[in-house]
């Protein structure tokens, strides 16, 4: 701004960090669709969507979990 002020958002981590930390993973899988390295229950999934919820395109929570399945099913993780 003029003034030399600035201002920022801050966001929640991102939904692949969120993932790995449920499935207590160090890093995702190198080939997903190939190789299932973990795993994470609905209410686990149902969790990380309402928390990344407001930083989503979508307000709708069963959109959101669709999201953060397609995150998980291409990090090579199976949702229970």
């Amino acid at each position: 701004f003029e003034d030399k002020s600035f201002s920022f958002i801050i966001k929640s981590p991102p939904t692949s960090i969120l993932i790995k930390r449920m499935a207590n993973l160090a890093k995702a899988s190198g080939s997903a669709g190939k190789e299932i390295i973990g795993e994470i229950t609905k209410q686990q999934v149902e969790e990380i969507a309402r928390q990344k919820l407001k930083d989503l395109n979508t307000q709708d929570i069963n959109k959101a979990i669709r999201i953060v399945e397609g995150t998980a099913r291409s990090m090579g993780i199976q949702i229970e």
